[in-house]
């Protein structure tokens, strides 16, 4: 997987990050809180792409001759997801608690990264390296959040569910193209 398709994909993955950073930014703009934010969702997106990664290097053995269609599937299944419930969701309701604290900040920080782990897995078999993929992975989306945390003010919410459709086709459009590319049709 070149480096291209890292960023990419990484770009992809921060989309939740992005949007619940906006939220919360809209909030919560101390520097601090900004700080907090922004590095621990890097920091869990990278943790839980690793995660997946190591799971799919255990098993990339012995599905390499169908890897393609795994990583389609992944990607696929993941951007649909994301599709379904940036349309289907309301929007989310911040309470009085500082969200950037304690059990809030962990549970926004896992929530944001579920997608890094579905796609962690199929980062071995589309033939990424690891420790590049995870490290662009985690800065991007710590980038991301810190961007929409200081942009929150002059966003709205409606950007929030756009960007998450915006992802999730992206998604859709890698795993797409990483099939076409394995079965070598272009």
């Amino acid at each position: 997987m070149p480096f291209l398709e890292i960023l990419i994909l990484a770009l992809a993955l921060s989309a939740d990050a992005f949007s619940v950073g906006a939220a919360v930014g809209l909030r919560h703009p101390g520097a601090r809180q900004v700080f907090r934010i922004s590095f621990h969702f890097g920091l869990f997106q990278s943790l839980m792409s690793l995660a997946g990664a190591l799971a799919g290097l255990l098993f990339v053995r012995y599905v390499e001759s169908c890897d393609h269609w795994i990583v389609f599937a992944l990607l696929t299944l993941i951007g649909l997801r994301m599709i379904y419930l940036s349309v289907k969701g309301e929007p989310a309701r911040l309470a009085d608690v500082d969200l950037t604290r304690g059990l809030s900040l962990i549970g926004l920080s896992l929530a944001v990264s579920i997608d890094a782990l579905g796609a962690g897995v199929s980062l071995p078999a589309a033939g990424a390296h690891i420790p590049t993929a995870v490290i662009v992975i985690g800065v991007v989306s710590a980038l991301a959040t810190l961007c929409a945390m200081r942009l929150a003010d002059k966003m709205r919410a409606w950007i929030g569910r756009r960007c998450e459709i915006v992802a999730g086709i992206v998604l859709i459009l890698l795993g797409a193209w990483t099939l076409v590319d394995h079965l070598r049709l272009l």
